[in-house]
């Protein structure tokens, strides 16, 4: 059980996130008796990256099989992809979702007139099989996860409270020969926002699920917390992390400034909508006679820019009025019809301005086919993680797959250690969080600095790489972090802080990775 003395909390398994990765995670080790404590940096649990999924979540369609679906995200991923952990999510993931999704959570997924469940078909799928709870799925799984996890007598939420790093004996013990011993992982510092606060929370095995990094990014379609939190503290833990180029933008987010990017969801395509120019002109013929709109989505993304530079507009459209039924948008796409008609753009008659933007990341922490790090009791899952699944490109409403599958995989591991009643770390032997700083952070240079980071990463390390503008990323933000972690040593710690000291290393992983590999390759795109 959760046990709190002093400022240490003590857990059988500390999970960091609470999206569909790490909710599945939490609700299968809980069924089972372990005890779990799920950190959050927001206030709402249910505010996380799942939430915000719109599209859906891969199913299998009626004449549908692992081979078709194998063969699709290998397309996608450009051949890229590791064949083992493409296997797994063919053949586990759609079973897991009646298994999990709709037996044990009870997500409500759209149906049919006759009662069955509603399959679409998205961008790169051979076949209709894509789950989806209008243009919400997302939300729809995480509420209903949510609900059940807080519920659970297995299960303790730690909501407004920020991960600061991860605690590893080699780094963090006061017994000095522990760095002599096997790199392992004993939980993390965690701090308390409303108390500011720093406790340690000591586990027997963490779980990374912090989802992705799309905020160091001008435009995207990630919420606040998408700051590579996880990838940085993995990082500087002395996780491996690989594929970290592998940043794919979304073809279409709402472009309306001031409004911030939203997500138009990809279904809007698979549903029949076109990419077309003010004049309602198509073009996506052009670049993919076979596929056109549909095409994956570094392709259409590339697309647009290349669309963009010669038409000299800031952004393009999408058109639904010419293609879908106005009884059918509003039907199939309430909530996208709704943000947009907030901005005065009615979807049933007008063209919809939008522009590519950061999504999401393929790569991540390195994880073996059970969600292993290289470091010993560290578990990754979901965005945060690469198992290669994604290769070089994700392929469409693949990643709720990814985080469903790999959070029950990560749980079916761990499950026979703890329950064979492993020892707990000991407290004595993890210090208490030492204040550097006794000054709160001017919320002014935090901001500065933020979009400094999201503006470099913008220009230089975007859709379009070349060498002279990863030149200057690599030397701007390896100056930048230099003077953001000055900043944050002479401090005293609040989130927005830790979430600029970790987009900032998360900028240069990304960075590093994307100079270092010379080749064009699905979502990473070098002149």
């Amino acid at each position: 059980m959760t046990s709190i003395t002093n400022d240490c909390l003590e857990t059988d398994v500390l999970i960091i996130g609470c999206g569909i990765a790490g909710g599945t995670a939490a609700l299968q080790l809980a069924d089972a008796g372990i005890s779990v404590t799920l950190v959050t940096r927001t206030r709402q649990p249910a505010e996380t990256n799942t939430y915000y999924a719109q599209g859906g979540i891969i199913y299998r369609g009626a004449d549908d099989s692992p081979e078709l679906l194998s063969e699709d995200i290998n397309r996608a991923g450009v051949g890229y992809c590791n064949p083992q952990a493409v296997s797994i999510l063919a053949e586990e993931g759609p079973d897991l979702v009646r298994q999990v999704l709709l037996e044990r959570v009870g997500v409500p997924f759209d149906h049919t007139p006759e009662g069955e469940l509603a399959l679409i078909r998205e961008g790169s799928h051979s076949a209709p099989r894509i789950l989806h709870a209008t243009d919400a799925t997302g939300r729809a799984i995480e509420l209903e996860l949510i609900e059940l996890l807080a519920h659970h007598p297995q299960v303790n939420f730690l909501t407004g409270h920020t991960a600061v790093d991860l605690l590893t004996p080699a780094h963090h013990s006061l017994n000095r020969l522990a760095v002599y011993e096997p790199h392992a992982c004993v939980g993390a510092y965690v701090l308390d926002q409303s108390a500011k606060r720093v406790i340690r929370c000591l586990a027997k095995r963490t779980i990374l699920a912090t989802g992705g990094l799309g905020q160091i990014f001008l435009r995207t379609t990630n919420p606040t917390g998408a700051r590579g939190d996880g990838l940085a503290m993995a990082y500087r833990a002395g996780a491996r992390a690989i594929n970290s180029e592998f940043v794919q933008f979304h073809p279409t987010t709402f472009h309306r400034p001031p409004a911030s990017n939203f997500l138009i969801s990809e279904a809007v395509r698979g549903a029949g909508a076109r990419l077309v120019h003010a004049n309602g002109e198509p073009f996506m013929q052009k670049y993919d006679a076979e596929w056109k709109d549909l095409a994956p989505r570094d392709v259409v993304a590339r697309s647009m820019h290349q669309e963009m530079l010669e038409h000299d507009v800031r952004n393009l459209y999408l058109d639904l009025r010419s293609y879908i039924p106005a009884d059918e948008i509003r039907a199939e796409f309430p909530n996208i019809y709704e943000q947009c008609l907030e901005y005065g753009v009615d979807i049933t008659r007008d063209l919809i301005p939008v522009v590519p933007a950061a999504h999401y990341s393929c790569g991540g922490v390195w994880t073996d086919m059970w969600g292993c790090t290289t470091i010993q009791h560290l578990y990754a899952v979901g965005e945060v993680a690469c198992t290669g699944v994604h290769g070089a490109n994700r392929l469409a409403s693949a990643s709720l797959l990814e985080g469903l599958t790999w959070g029950h995989r990560a749980a079916q591991h761990i499950q026979p250690a703890l329950l064979a009643d492993q020892a707990r770390p000991k407290p004595d032997n993890i210090p208490p969080w030492q204040d550097t700083g006794l000054e709160p952070p001017d919320p002014a240079l935090v901001n500065q600095d933020m979009t400094a980071i999201k503006n470099i990463m913008w220009n230089y390390v975007g859709l379009v790489r070349t060498t002279p503008r990863l030149k200057r990323a690599m030397s701007e933000l390896r100056h930048l972090e230099v003077e953001i972690e000055n900043f944050y040593r002479a401090s005293r710690l609040t989130d927005g802080l830790v979430g600029l000291r970790n987009a900032a290393r998360a900028a240069i992983i990304v960075t590093t990775a994307a100079w270092e590999n010379k080749t064009s390759i699905g979502c990473h795109y070098r002149v």
